[in-house]
């Protein structure tokens, strides 16, 4: 019960990472706030939320595409007024899709940088003052070991989540003598739903490259 009494907000939990997370802050005893981006994980997200209440913990699903300043606007303020206010913001919205670069549609490049790195620029903003306010928070962003590494293909991917860790170290320095933590996690290859859009081929090669030889289950992550 190392997070009783506290209250997260998790962008893009309604599978994946996000879910695994969610589940697991509330088996340490958050309250929780569960995001999915439209009606498509509508069903997915309101499960989650289930089994977050069947641990019996406070829960809600709350569709908002965090990359609409308007949306998260209405998360924020939705998921503080069901939950009295937020101690805990984990940036975990994303997607990706291979692309060689000379090919990239420009929506595609626009669309994953607003997904990956718009959205936590926005979350963050809007939730800094509450934690300010109550001199506590917590903010986890998932980035990855891409980030370090590059991968053909993915520049688009990369380039985003290099973004969002440059984006952490200004923060935390910025914040530093606040009661707030900024933190970044990097993972590496995840079982999750997002690998459905990577070429089996790529997949191999970034499996034969992870010393254990084998990609990451989500509670390796968690």
């Amino acid at each position: 019960m190392k997070l009783a009494g506290r209250r997260a907000l998790i962008s893009g939990s309604s599978s994946g990472i996000g879910r695994g997370v969610a589940l697991a802050f509330a088996r340490e005893g958050a309250d929780v706030v569960v995001n999915f981006p439209d009606g498509s994980q509508a069903a997915n997200a309101q499960g989650v939320v289930d089994e977050i209440r069947a641990l019996g913990r406070r829960a809600l699903a709350i569709e908002a595409d965090v990359a609409n300043e308007l949306h998260v606007e209405r998360l924020v303020d939705g998921a503080v007024s069901a939950l009295g206010g937020l101690d805990i913001l984990v940036n975990n919205a994303g997607i990706a899709a291979a692309s060689p670069i000379e090919s990239t549609p420009v929506e595609l490049w626009d669309r994953t940088l607003a997904v990956h790195l718009r959205s936590a620029f926005l979350l963050i903003r809007r939730v800094l003052p509450l934690m300010y306010a109550q001199d506590y928070g917590k903010i986890i962003t998932t980035a990855s070991q891409l980030a370090y590494k590059g991968a053909g293909g993915f520049a688009h991917y990369t380039a985003a989540k290099g973004a969002l860790i440059s984006m952490t170290r200004s923060v935390a320095l910025e914040i530093g003598t606040r009661n707030v933590n900024v933190n970044c996690v990097a993972p590496g290859a995840t079982h999750t739903p997002i690998l459905a859009g990577v070429p089996d081929d790529l997949l191999e090669g970034i499996r034969r490259a992870i010393p254990k030889g084998r990609i990451a289950d989500v509670d390796d992550i968690v």
